[in-house]
């Protein structure tokens, strides 16, 4: 850095008209502004040079006769100043350390004034001691107004980040859903029904060279493939609903035990086969208030979630009780293959697409306890996993008795 050229002048006519514009000098009389003109000391600062660096202990003021300054930390800038505006007065005041560094923005020309030097002004005149501190005080109340202007921008920006983040997800989950959506439709739903077209072609080409038994087991298979697609289908439907928002929650006053009856009497083919008991403990007197269609597809899903994960001769067994005086607790449990703690959360969230087959190999997508959870969620209930300390898993989930 080149060292700052110090110049002398014997007129001091143009120090006066710039000390004269510093509000903090304008109660001084004619001689104290000529006594500070004849103190000033005139530097040339060329461009990017360094007028004095942050950390520096100078006791001094600058006034700009021409050219521009800024203030600044590293790239960070503060403030710029240019003809006729002062910076540093807080050092006539105060003789620590500087807080921010100066530098040239072009060939500058100064007039600084030392601390020393004003220390002697203002003995003799005190209107100018007064001056200085009114002038303190209104950068003082300036920046004050400044740091709660960035204070606010700063929640803004904060407000901002999280709204901005929540969109993030909210479109991380759409893609989601619509990669769950294609892959359901171009894999789950579509091999049920190639299977199906399969087995009938057998049949209707093929007819003459089966025997009876063989023929019926054709159409058993139909038969299981073809009601497995249509749950996929319902199931598939109903959360494309749920994720439109075209779905409405419609509650009414609902007896769990009759949805139960119902859902082991439409499910007990499917268990027959694997021979699994359906045993219900529900009480006819557990009513809840929720949306029948939807608690029904819960309670569904559930049931046919456990048969498919219990292994032959097991049991399925559906409980419910009061849970406390708001909720009734509903509980669905079986002795089949259980689940590990760590993949319980995999099941309720869609983004991690996590499914595995049944104890005869039986297909799934996943998609139907995320549709409990919704479903679930929407008649102001919750819905948790226990697995159990020998074999199986229980899914309970509660109700609100009455609207909340």
């Amino acid at each position: 850095m080149k060292l700052p050229k110090v110049m002398q002048s014997s007129k001091n006519k143009e120090k006066i008209n710039i000390i004269k514009s510093v509000n903090i000098f304008k109660s001084a009389t004619p001689d104290i502004l000529e006594e500070i003109a004849d103190s000033l000391e005139e530097i040339t600062i060329d461009k990017d040079e360094v007028v004095f660096h942050k950390g520096d202990l100078l006791n001094a003021m600058y006034l700009i006769a021409e050219g521009s300054v800024k203030a600044h930390d590293g790239e960070y800038e503060f403030a710029r100043f240019s003809k006729n505006e002062y910076f540093g007065e807080y050092s006539l005041i105060d003789s620590s350390v500087r807080s921010a560094s100066v530098t040239a923005l072009e060939e500058t020309r100064l007039f600084r004034l030392d601390k020393a030097v004003f220390d002697e002004i203002i003995t003799k005149n005190v209107n100018i001691a007064k001056a200085i501190l009114k002038s303190l005080i209104k950068r003082l109340r300036s920046n004050n107004v400044l740091e709660e202007h960035l204070t606010q921008t700063s929640h803004e920006l904060r407000e901002e980040k999280i709204e901005i983040e929540e969109k993030r997800k909210q479109l991380e989950e759409l893609n989601a859903t619509k990669d769950k959506f294609f892959s359901i439709i171009a894999h789950d739903l579509k091999n049920p029904f190639n299977t199906v077209i399969g087995l009938s072609e057998l049949l209707l080409y093929r007819y003459e060279s089966y025997d009876e038994e063989k023929i019926k087991e054709f159409i058993g298979q139909i038969h299981q493939f073809s009601s497995n697609a249509y749950n996929l289908l319902d199931n598939l439907l109903q959360w494309a609903r749920s994720q439109t928002g075209r779905i409405k929650v419609n509650p009414e006053i609902v007896n769990i035990k009759e949805l139960v009856d119902e859902n082991f009497n439409l499910l007990k083919n499917k268990a027959y086969e694997k021979d699994i008991k359906l045993k219900s403990e529900v009480d006819e007197n557990i009513y809840s208030f929720a949306d029948k269609n939807m608690i029904n597809t819960v309670i569904r899903n559930l049931i046919s979630n456990a048969i498919k994960f219990t292994p032959e001769n097991g049991m399925v067994k559906v409980s419910a009780a009061d849970y406390n005086n708001y909720y009734s607790k509903i509980e669905v449990e079986d002795n089949g293959i259980g689940i590990s703690e760590g993949d319980i959360p995999k099941l309720f969230e869609l983004t991690t697409n996590y499914t595995t087959e049944g104890t005869n190999e039986e297909k799934g997508t996943g998609l139907g306890l995320i549709l409990c959870k919704e479903f679930v969620e929407k008649n102001e209930g919750k819905i948790w996993i226990e697995p159990k300390k020998t074999s199986g898993t229980i899914f309970k989930f509660t109700l609100p008795k009455k609207s909340l």
